[in-house]
Parts: structure tokens; sequence; C-alpha cells
């Protein structure tokens, strides 16, 4: 029966003033549960002037959700009770003792437990025959370590069912303490992978701080650096909450420390803000109509467990009528269906609604499902049943002639309580060794305010760390409600996206995640958003204009088929084909005096040698390869030290045979040998060397130019080496220059035998074209250099041909009384000139 209670109660009251031992139940072996019924908490945290962990705003609070922690406790012992397969001899009894968060509090109800006493005497006790076989307790670490220090030092087992707490897993500190929890090892990684499914990169975490703070603040930053997530604040001011950026808060922490804040979350209704938490927390506020709820669509991860069948109807059934001892009960009846019960002793007296349960009682405060904390609860009762079990088990095989009572001595189930394993009723395995805990799969569950007023968890998905199976986490989006200030998946981050063709550059003194976006280089791509670097096109590919993809470069060339490559190649033959009737004009005309006397031999070997030289630029139009690359620079090369050389030997004759007044026997030997003509070979010769050098060493192959044209790759003829290249134009150039200054020797001879004065002009222009063409070939690229090579072999072709044989050519076709011996004398003789024979 229940013991003398110290507690004020009255119709009026809503609450009592002070519970110190809640409800008894005698049994064989008694199992003693501490549970926090009020919740203190403080919105200003001014310190009390004398007692230390004390505020002078405290306020409390009675929790139906922590109250379901005793229901649960008792349905087990019931369960037990009933069950023929565990302590089938043994009934097991209960004290339930309310405790506080204050530390003197707490530590009463531990005294009361190992004293049997109302009066806390230490090293005293008036239990004789039936001493506690363990003590349960929770919800905080705290109060689980304030008590856990008194009865280490008793050897108490002490079974804990708050969340899973590091510190109270030390041996040294807590030797006789176990935890019933599943260890969060992959709660953060769970976290992160959430943060990440709805590309949340700017969050803020609030923690306590304390070593649970610690570690969790570390494991966060951990996973939030390797994928790519910021933190924007780590605070417990929730004036810092409102004005950060961030629109997704994690909150990690302990009740008594967090209450608060949910207070002030809901009283200030900050309902712009996702909340990230835990199952642990008890949201628990029951003077707030919750129209307008803060906490909605907020994202709860909580241990998966299955339901276990019997506790719904156990709730049911749960009433004063048949727990007449549960003061608590009493309260909650009187509060919510009119009940009425007598004065300083607290019993029921009735006059209730008919019919009523504990499922009629408001959403937004009781849940008549088995939450994760309750069902800690259960498995933790049933630990210390099997092991009391096995100790009696034990206790039979060794002293099989006993009494057949259980002898408890509570110090002797440290041992198998931390072996402890077994199967509890919907099948889950339930380890007390921290060291062997497995990580569990998470639900993901979402708080909804749906309908108006009444709150209610949906599972919206789960994480499983670590399955083989499949992905570790899955979401069900379409069921997410989300808060009250977001009309669609919420944004947070801190900078915006940055879109293709752009990409991520850092702020100074900034976290990773806010940046700037800045645009990619030329011909960089970004084809994705939020992209740390640009990618760089490869030469076959040039970017588009917006950057986001690179597109296949079109090969070109200087081809027959377009409008530059069809105007070179016709100029090309109308100049070859022009070249070649000159030539057929003058074999029609060679008995004729001015073709006579310009050494028909030479002339001949210059005009064949230009039709070639305007044939050359076919071989630089067209798809290049090795062979046209090769005989390009080779045959424009000879070809133009053949014409050159002609011109050279042609001004060298003209200068020896009118420059010379009495020619000495050398001068005319080699005017009758025909000496000068040796020039042509010889020159030739040279430049066959220094082609010949130059396709030995470094011979021009094929080569493809990227760059000079967006979009295009031009397929050219690589010169090889420039140096070769170059002393090739150089010598060349040499040549025109001697063969100009061997004309300009001979430039007032007579214009009717003399070839000097066109000579000089032709070197002229072709001197003029090839030095134009050197700095316009360096400035140039692609296939334009191409064409002005074309162009300036046509153009310096042309000038040899319009300044030499044009002129002549006249004459021949058009006057051709000109073309007379006779003339031609007469006009010798009236300037006085000396003979000539040639």
């Amino acid at each position: 029966m229940a013991e003398k209670e110290d507690y004020a109660c009255n119709n009026s009251s809503e609450g009592y003033l002070r519970i110190t031992k809640e409800f008894h139940h005698e049994g064989d072996v008694m199992i003693d549960v501490l549970s926090p019924l009020r919740m203190f908490y403080t919105v200003n945290k001014i310190p009390h002037a004398t007692q230390p962990n004390f505020y002078m705003d405290s306020n409390h609070q009675y929790n139906y959700k922590r109250w379901q922690y005793s229901l649960s406790f008792i349905f087990a012992i019931e369960e037990i009770n009933r069950n023929s397969h565990i302590l089938p001899n043994t009934s097991l009894g209960f004290d339930l003792y309310n405790v506080n968060s204050n530390q003197c509090d707490t530590l009463e109800a531990p005294f009361l437990c190992l004293t049997g006493t109302e009066t806390m005497i230490p090293n005293y006790t008036c239990r004789r025959q039936k001493k506690v076989a363990a003590i349960l307790t929770g919800v905080s670490w705290t109060t689980s370590a304030y008590i856990g220090r008194l009865l280490n030092l008793y050897k108490y087992p002490q079974v804990s069912y708050g969340p899973f707490d590091t510190i109270l897993s030390d041996r040294h500190q807590f030797s006789s303490l176990y935890q019933t929890a599943h260890k969060d090892t992959s709660l953060s990684h769970g976290i992160v992978l959430l943060m990440m499914h709805f590309n949340w990169t700017w969050v803020g975490l609030v923690l306590i701080d304390d070593h649970n703070g610690a570690e969790v603040l570390s494991d966060l930053r951990g996973e939030m650096e390797r994928n790519h997530v910021c933190v924007a604040f780590v605070d417990m001011i929730a004036d810092n909450i409102m004005i950060s950026t961030a629109n997704v808060v994690i909150i990690y922490g302990d009740n008594e420390s967090l209450n608060s804040l949910f207070l002030y979350i809901e009283y200030f209704l900050i309902h712009w803000k996702v909340w990230v938490m835990r199952s642990q927390w008890d949201i628990n506020v029951d003077s707030l109509s919750f129209m307008l709820d803060s906490l909605h669509g907020s994202l709860i991860f909580a241990h998966h467990h299955v339901e276990i069948s019997d506790f719904r109807k156990f709730i049911q059934t749960y009433n004063p009528s048949k727990y007449p001892d549960d003061h608590y009960l009493a309260l909650v009846w009187h509060k919510h269906f009119n009940c009425s019960f007598s004065g300083p002793d607290c019993k029921f007296l009735g006059n209730c609604q008919p019919n009523v349960s504990l499922e009629m009682l408001p959403r937004y405060s009781w849940v008549a499902d088995m939450s994760e904390e309750t069902y800690n609860v259960f498995n933790s009762v049933y630990a210390v049943a099997h092991s009391v079990q096995e100790m009696s088990i034990k206790q039979m095989q060794n002293y099989p002639q006993g009494i057949g009572e259980v002898n408890i001595n509570p110090w002797e189930l440290n041992h198998i309580l931390k072996n402890m394993n077994f199967k509890n009723a919907a099948g889950d395995t339930v380890v007390l060794d921290p060291h062997k805990k497995l990580d569990t799969e998470y639900d993901i569950l979402n708080l909804w305010n749906f309908p108006v007023g009444i709150r209610q968890m949906r599972k919206i998905g789960t994480f499983s760390p670590k399955d083989p199976q499949g992905p570790e986490m899955f979401l069900s989006d379409h069921m997410i409600q989300w808060a009250t200030g977001f009309a669609e998946l919420p944004r947070s981050v801190c900078s915006e996206s940055c879109f293709p063709g752009f990409r991520k550059s850092a702020q100074e003194g900034r976290p990773p995640c806010c940046y700037h976006c800045t645009q990619c280089p030329h011909n960089e791509i970004s084809n994705g958003t939020d992209m740390d670097h640009c990618v760089r096109c490869p030469e076959s590919h040039y970017a588009n204009t917006e950057q986001t993809h690179c597109l296949e470069k079109t090969v070109t060339f200087l081809a027959y088929e377009e409008p530059l490559g069809m105007a070179l190649t016709s100029l090309a033959l109308s100049f070859s084909a022009l070249t070649a009737g000159v030539l057929g004009v003058f074999v029609k005309y060679h008995h004729t005096p001015i073709i006579k006397a310009n050494n028909q031999a030479l002339t001949y070997i210059l005009l064949i040698t230009l039709t070639f030289c305007f044939l050359c630029p076919l071989l630089y139009i067209g798809h290049p390869n090795t062979a046209t690359c090769i005989l390009q620079q080779s045959t424009f090369a000879v070809l133009f030290t053949v014409a050159l050389s002609t011109v050279l030997a042609k001004s060298v004759t003209v200068v020896l045979a009118f420059r010379i007044r009495v020619p000495g026997r050398l001068i005319r030997w080699i005017m009758i040998s025909k000496t000068p003509n040796f020039i042509i070979p010889i020159c030739t010769l040279n430049q066959l060397v220094l082609c010949g050098i130059w396709l030995r060493t470094t011979p021009p192959f094929v080569d493809s130019d990227a760059y000079s044209k967006h979009g295009h790759i031009i397929i050219i003829c690589n010169k090889g080496s420039t140096i070769a290249f170059h002393s090739l134009l150089g010598y060349l150039g040499s040549m025109a220059l001697g063969s100009y200054t061997m004309a300009y020797l001979c430039r007032n001879l007579p214009d009717t035998f003399n070839e000097a004065k066109f000579m000089s002009f032709s070197m002229l222009i072709f001197l003029s074209v090839w030095v134009t063409f050197l700095p316009v070939y360096h400035s140039i690229k692609g296939k334009h250099v191409v064409a002005m090579e074309i162009f300036s072999i046509l153009v310096s072709s042309a000038g040899l041909l319009g300044c030499i044989f044009v002129p002549k050519c006249y004459i021949i076709l058009f006057r051709p009384h000109r073309n007379v011996l006779h003339h031609v004398r007469n006009k010798a003789h009236s300037r006085g000139k000396v003979d000539y024979t040639l």
C-alpha cells in the first residue's frame, strides 16, 4: 500500500506543491524508478541569491509525457508478474518517486530507496527482508550522474532509460550504471545527410555547453566539413537564432536545458525556422493554444522501435478506479474530466464523465503510442527481471536445498546486468554493454499541427546507417509539412546558388558556404550550380556563349569550295594561263628583234618558271597533308630562286653588254661562252642545299590551330623551323636585291634593247611584297596566314610578269612596226649609241 505522502491537495488545486513518493506496490523483489514528473524552466535565468543551480524566475509544470514513463514501468511490472516464464514464483513490486532537477532533491529519492525511511540517514536501512534489486533513473544525464555517484558507493545497480551518454558508460566513475538506450553514433551523419538531401548548407546549432555539446559539435562539424555544410552559429541565445539568416536550426541537448528555449520559441512565435532535433525532448507546453505552432514542420530523429501490442490496451484501462493509489492519475482526472477527490489524502471520489480514458486527453499534451523513452523504460524493467531470474537460477543450482525464495544482494546483479542480452516482446535485441551496442535505425518524424491545435508526429522517412540493402536515408518529401513561414521547400544558404557558367569565389574571412559568383574565364565552363571550379574545354572543343557546355569545334582549312579559296585558285590558274600565253607569243615571234635582243633562252626559262610559280599556290589550298606541307616550302623556294636567278643573269648580261666599252678577252670570253647563264644553277643549288638542311632537320608538318578562330580548328602546315623559313626568305631577298642593283646600273641604256628599267621595277615590287609579308605574317593567325602567303606569291610573280613581259607583248602584238631591225637601227643611230651584237 501507499506510504505517507507529503503533499497539499484540494479540489481547486491543479497540482501538488510537493510529492515525495508517488506510487508504491508491494512485491517479493522491489524495483524503484525515479521519474521527473515536473519540469522546471526559466526564461531570463536570474540567479538565486543563496541557492546554487536555482533561478529567481524558476517555474514548473507537470509533464504528461514523462508520466507515460511511469505507466510503461507499471505495465512492464504487471506483464512480468503475469508471465510464467519469467520469475514464476516471484512477484515484482515497485516504488515510483518523483525527482526534480535540483541536486539536493534528486539525491533525496535514492536515499529513501536505500534506507526505506522518509528521513535521509546515510549507512542506515530499515529494510530487513526485501531490498531494492535496481533503481531506474532518467531522463537527463545530470540526474543519472547525481544518483549514480551515490549508488556507486553501495554498488547498487542503476539502469538509465534516458538518452545514451558517454560519460555514464565510464566504468571508473559509474561501475554499477547501465544504459538501455541506443547510441547515437551515426546521428550526426544522418542529420548532415538530411541537410544534403534538401541542399541546406547554412544551418545553426543550438547545443548545451557541456561534454555532450562538445562531442556533438565535434561530430557535426566534421560531418559538415566533409559534406560542404557550414555552421551559421553555435549558440544558446534565442536572440541570435532570430536574427540569423539560417532558416534551419539543429537543436541538440537535454530537456531541462532546452525547455526554456522551446518556451521562448513558442512565446515569440518564431515560425520561420525549420527545427531539426532528437526525439528525447518533451515538447509539451500545454498552456498554449497551438493555433500558430512555432514547432510545426520540425524534423525529428527517433530511434526506431516496434510497438508493444498490449500497451495501448493497458492505457485504455488505466483509470483511478483500477489504480486508486496513483495520485497523479487523480490529478489528471480532476483537471480534464471534472472528477472530484478528497482533501488531505487525495482519495478519488468519482463524479466523472462516463466512459472516459487517457486516450481522450488532448493530443497536444498526450500521445497513447509508446514513445522512445517509454520503450526504454519497458526494456529496463525487463533487463532487471531477466538478471534477477538468472541470479535465482544460479542460487537454485548452488543451493538446491534452499528455501525457494530469491535472496537479493543487489551488488551481485552487476555482473549479470553488464552482460545482459535478450530479445523483448517486440523481437528487438536489448544490449546493456555499451561496447556491444550496434547502430540502430532511425525514424524521421515530421511534427504536424494538423488539424489545427492537435500536435501529431508523422513518419516521413528512415535513416539506416551502413545499410547494405539500399540507401542510408529514405524520405517521402511529398508528406512533409513545412514550417508556417514557408509555402514550399525552405532554402537555407549563406549565398544564392551560382548558376551554370559561373563559379564560386570565396569571401574573405567567411565560411566556404558564403561566396561570390564569378563568371568563368574564356573557353572555360561550369555545367552545374555552385561549381567550385570552371573546367577548360579541350582543344577540340570551345565554350558556348553562356559558358555552360563545350561544343565540338568545326575542322576548317583554306578549301577550294569556300569563296577565298575559289578566288585564289582562279587567280592562280588565270595568271598561270596568262604566263603560258605570253610564252606562246614569245615562241611564235622568236625571230623578231625585241625577243632576240634580250636573250631568248633566259626569257623562256623565266616564263616557264613563272608559269609554275603561279601554280604553286595550289599546294596551299585544300586539306593539308605531309606531302603538300613539304612541297609548299621546297617548291616555292626552288621556283622563286630560279626566277630571281634568271632575272639576275639577264641583268648581268645587260651590264656586261652595255657598260663595258672596250671589252677585254675575259669579258669577251664571258659573253661568248654565256657564262652568266651559270648563275641559275649555282643559285638554285644553294637554295636546294638550304631546303635539304631544313627538310632533314625540322621539316614542315601538318598542324592544327585551335585558337585563332572561335569555334574552329584550322588545319595548317607548320613551318617546322622558323629560322629555316626566314633564311629562305632572306636568301631570296638577297638575290632580289642583287638583281635590282645590277638593273639599276644599266637603267639609262636604250629602251628598245634594254630590260633593266623594267627588271628594277619588278625587283622593287618583289622586295616590297615580301618585306610587307613578314610583319603581316606574324600578326595574323590561322588560314589567313595561308592566304597571305598565296597572295604574296601571286603578287610577286605578277610583278615579274607585268613589269618585264607586258611591255614587250604590247610592242609585239600592237606595235609590230617597232619590232623590225630597220626601225631599231635608225633609232639607235639617231641617239648616237654604239653598235651591239648579242
